[in-house]
């Protein structure tokens, strides 16, 4: 959610504090309204303050508002800015969820009406049940496979598209099918039925959506009893609405029109899931009294940011374009954007962890950093570039969080919590406080202790405990079994809490956040635009989708509050062929005189690059720099040592659970079998040895050395 930067607002008073815009929208009539709202224009404050106006002015009771948006998160800030504007007591609460929440809540209140006293269970986990349908039909069950299939079901659901429809939907909508569009839906078929069990019925987060809606639809009296308890609907992020989402709002509605949406046409990144932004494009056509208001000051960043932005989407072509908001920056000026030409996506990784050491000396702090990428492949070079620079990060949307040793471990044992019959039913402080007791016994201390794995595993579990505190604060009532189901969703959507550290994002994983300093990395074409979407030569293959790539790119500038640098690779790997070319979206973009300019780069660049300290010539590759001299000079590397520190490096990384190179890479060790330091100071100067490594790991490569002088 945003962190607007506006004038404060006193409880019970819903217009102070509001630019004239937000004003025009809280104060807008009961009835249909639809905010258009840019990045960082304040769009939570202004649908919580609609609220509060609507309640204060005797046009709806608390109690009887229903809003509604996509993440937890999301609804988490949505509970605590209406509590902050006096509507979070017991009798006068609005209540905030995801679709998926409301919709769990209400299934379980109406189910003995509807279906009777057959048992259903929410799934745990969509994965093992994917991967027995798809061995049933002969398909591979690689995790890889399973999670295209996974996400292939998914979409078809989302967009109302039953198992017998799936095939022909898939070519209408152009998908890209992990298999034959049939295999697919044989896969689908069977998933369905498995969920079937002699126990009762299986549902998966979709399935609560369309039995929701089915009981408002098919029973009468269910209908009757849920819009005499609701009566007025907020949806935020209103453009990400799918057509199973849109089912579940008109069956809420019921032909009633008090409803207020809020959403950005340019921001629609989810059409892979399912999503359209229809809904919105045509609410007036839909409502034709509605009342529509653009938000366009921007709070969140610079004006620099801002033009930047709005350079980039008012590039764009199509029906979206037409809605395009013009973004005015209302923060002091700050740094321009800064460019990035590099040969390899490499020396683009250690380009960008040097800038971010920079800005981390400048007082920076690393949890206002982000990296934001593509697809999460690209992240283990980043990993790598930050690890051998001793600057500490969080992957989020990759396999990240969730699936860390001490995580896992984490929620095992509250698991064990969960099940026995001695402990009180803790809600609250008590929970928080029995999370604490459960994890300190897997290494969670009171002080941050020393070492780098020592404090990543103390950071995740510390995570942890954060996370629990921030539920409890949104939901007081939260017990530990709704934790761990909270827990498991957060898994399964793989959206961790927040580490201090660097984050390292897909820029769909980065939609509604926001950090001080953002770089945008690996913007070439066939990366962003990603390949798909091109033909031969380079040739639009997909005008729609071109589009989308381009609105991930506005998320992706939209995300920085002062800091931003774009940067693209000329190749894939060091000594590879320099075919590629910096991504189409940012013609005109990159100014004449930038350093990413190929002359510019290489005049400023040489003034400041280390030399070969056999030669004296300049180090252009990242090997040679740290090895600190040129792939051709001479250097006198003892195969013995080597193999040794390798050896060592090998049971270092399987006792710490963590990748070789995150050890340390295979280039600082040949650094030190030719440079042989034995004292503290010669390790230093080896490139790439910072304080934390030498603390962490000099003492034993130290002795390394020395074994192997002692041996000569």
């Amino acid at each position: 959610m945003e962190r607007v930067s506006a004038p404060p607002t006193s409880p019970g008073r819903p217009l102070d504090g509001l630019d004239p815009e937000q004003a025009a929208a809280v104060r807008a009539p009961r009835g249909p309204v639809c905010v258009l709202a840019g990045a960082g224009t304040g769009k939570t404050r202004t649908i919580t303050h609609r609220i509060a106006h609507l309640v204060s002015a005797g046009h709806v009771r608390a109690d009887q508002v229903l809003a509604v948006t996509f993440t937890a998160r999301a609804a988490g800030e949505l509970r605590g800015r209406l509590r902050a504007l006096g509507l979070g007591g017991a009798a006068n609460t609005v209540q905030a969820r995801t679709f998926h929440a409301a919709a769990l809540r209400q299934l379980r209140y109406f189910w003995p009406q509807v279906v009777g006293e057959v048992p259903w269970r929410l799934v745990d986990g969509k994965f093992p049940i994917v991967a027995q349908a798809a061995n049933r039909v002969g398909l591979s069950t690689a995790t890889e496979s399973v999670r295209d299939l996974l996400g292939e079901i998914e979409w078809a659901k989302a967009s109302l598209i039953a198992p017998e429809d799936y095939a022909a939907a898939a070519a209408r909508h152009r998908r890209e099918t992990p298999y034959d569009p049939q295999r697919v839906a044989e896969v689908y078929t069977g998933y369905e039925s498995l969920k079937t069990t002699p126990e009762g019925m299986l549902l998966d987060f979709d399935d609560l959506l369309l039995h929701t809606a089915a009981a408002l639809e098919d029973y009468a009296a269910v209908a009757e009893e849920f819009r005499g308890r609701y009566r007025c609907f907020v949806v935020d992020e209103y453009q990400d609405v799918t057509p199973l989402q849109q089912r579940v709002l008109d069956a809420w509605l019921g032909g009633r029109d008090d409803l207020t949406v809020v959403g950005d046409a340019n921001q629609t990144i989810y059409s892979f899931t399912g999503a359209s932004p229809s809904y919105l494009l045509d609410f007036s056509r839909r409502f034709p009294d509605a009342t529509v208001v653009r938000l366009e000051r921007d709070y969140r960043s610079t004006p620099q940011v801002v033009a930047l932005a709005n350079r980039v989407i008012g590039a764009a072509h199509g029906r979206i374009a037409g809605t395009r908001l013009q973004l005015i920056g209302q923060r002091a000026d700050g740094p321009e954007p800064t460019f990035g030409e590099y040969e390899h996506e490499p020396a683009e990784a250690v380009g960008v962890a040097k800038a971010i050491a920079r800005l981390l000396g400048k007082g920076v702090a690393a949890a206002e950093i982000a990296v934001l990428y593509r697809i999460n492949a690209q992240s283990e070079a980043y990993e790598q570039a930050l690890t051998e620079a001793g600057i500490p990060y969080q992957v989020r949307g990759g396999e990240g969080f969730f699936q860390r040793a001490e995580v896992r471990q984490a929620v095992q044992a509250l698991r064990q919590n969960a099940s026995r019959d001695d402990l009180p039913d803790a809600r609250g402080p008590e929970l928080i406080t029995l999370v604490r007791a459960a994890l300190s016994r897997l290494g969670l201390t009171a002080i941050e202790p020393s070492g780098a794995q020592a404090r990543e595993r103390w950071a995740s579990l510390n995570a942890l405990v954060r996370l629990t505190e921030e539920l409890t604060e949104a939901d007081p009532e939260l017990g530990l079994p709704g934790l761990l189901r909270e827990l498991a969703a957060r898994a399964e959507a793989r959206h961790p809490p927040t580490v201090q550290g660097v984050t390292l994002a897909s820029l769909h994983a980065a939609k509604g956040l926001e950090w001080d300093a953002v770089f945008l990395v690996g913007l070439a074409d066939g990366t962003l635009p990603i390949s798909h979407v091109l033909g031969e030569g380079g040739a639009v293959a997909d005008e729609a989708a071109l589009e989308e790539e381009r609105r991930l790119l506005y998320v992706g500038v939209t995300r920085a509050r002062e800091h931003l640098r774009l940067t693209w690779a000329l190749a894939r790997n060091e000594g590879g062929r320099s075919s590629r070319r910096r991504s189409r979206f940012l013609n005109g973009l990159v100014p004449e005189d930038s350093p990413a300019s190929l002359v510019a780069r290489r005049t400023e660049r040489t003034k400041r690059l280390p030399v070969c300290r056999v030669c004296g010539r300049s180090l252009l590759a990242s090997r040679d720099t740290l090895l600190g001299r040129c792939a051709g000079c001479p250097g006198e590397v003892d195969s013995v040592l080597l193999a040794a520190l390798q050896d060592w490096r090998r049971d270092k990384a399987l006792e710490l659970e963590i990748k070789p190179f995150a050890v340390l890479s295979v280039n600082i060790l040949t650094a030190i079998a030719e440079q042989w330091p034995t004292t503290d100071d010669a390790l230093a100067s080896v490139p790439g040895m910072g304080q934390q490594r030498r603390d962490q790991f000099g003492p034993e490569l130290l002795a390394i050395v020395r074994s192997r002088m002692a041996a000569r």
